[in-house]
């Protein structure tokens, strides 16, 4: 069983910030797929059937590791097997980079994800968001129309690559999408 979560800020005031871009990509995967995150336990939201689990921890970023470690502990699922999707002040806006292990880059959710599952080997698509001089507030900002059109082709490049790996390794979604996931 695969497990992809998103990572963001629960509360309708972290709705749409760069912050939550991994809440947005996990939204389009539910429509896409066309079900809902209608599960609550663990103090997250996420849809399960047979082959996957599509979740997003409602607890604040810094805390997303609780989550993601009790969800993987009680379905018993590999870490080999796991997705993260959070934003990257690291990468410029407008390019995206899906990486199969990796330090946190600074990025408190994953962070705490890697501390909690004793491993830095945990498949991600970091969303780049670019960068400004005050990070809390920038990162916590909206994203203004013209940088949310941009972001939102990667939104739908990260859904299509999420929806490849639950069918498919890590492997194929990089062979598939590297190189296209980008602006």
């Amino acid at each position: 069983m695969k497990l992809i979560v998103g990572l963001g800020n629960p509360g309708i005031e972290y709705e749409k910030t760069r912050h939550n871009v991994g809440f947005m990509v996990i939204d389009q995967v539910a429509s896409k797929m066309q079900i809902q995150l209608n599960e609550k336990k663990f103090n997250g939201l996420f849809f399960k059937d047979q082959e996957v689990i599509i979740a997003k921890p409602m607890t604040y970023m810094n805390k997303s590791g609780d989550f993601v470690r009790a969800i993987k502990d009680y379905y018993n699922i590999s870490l080999n097997d796991i997705l993260i999707v959070y934003d990257d002040l690291d990468l410029p806006l407008g390019k995206a980079s899906i990486k199969q292990k990796g330090s946190s880059g600074g990025h408190n959710g994953m962070k705490d994800i890697i501390e909690k599952l004793g491993s830095d080997e945990i498949k991600r698509i970091k969303i780049g968001i670019g960068r400004e001089q005050n990070v809390i507030d920038y990162v916590l900002g909206k994203f203004s129309f013209s940088d949310f059109q941009i972001v939102s082709k990667l939104i739908e490049s990260a859904t299509e690559a999420i929806i490849t790996f639950i069918s498919n390794d890590i492997r194929f979604v990089l062979n598939k999408f590297t190189g296209k996931i980008y602006e």
